[in-house]
């Protein structure tokens, strides 16, 4: 692994994380109100593209980060559409 691609881990684990404060809160208080749906359905499908486009170009920082990025919206889309309903 050279340093641009650590650059690109870097990178793309801030933006990764920045959604772990808000499945926090959500999962504490159960309240998704304020929280739209379509927005995290579009960020999710814009992250199984650049996954797609990671391993199109064999890029593992992409593919890694976009990854666990998944995962993470999923859990969110999760918790807004459980939680939506109270």
């Amino acid at each position: 692994m050279n340093f641009i691609d650590i650059i690109g881990l870097f990178a793309g684990g801030c933006i990764t994380i920045s959604t772990i404060p808000q499945i926090v809160k959500v999962w504490k208080t159960k309240k998704v109100k304020d929280i739209s749906l379509k927005t995290f359905g579009i960020l999710t499908f814009g992250i199984i593209v650049w996954i797609i486009y990671g391993i199109l170009k064999e890029d593992l920082p992409i593919i890694i980060t976009n990854s666990v990025s998944l995962c993470l919206n999923a859990i969110m889309i999760y918790f807004i559409i459980i939680y939506e309903k109270e």
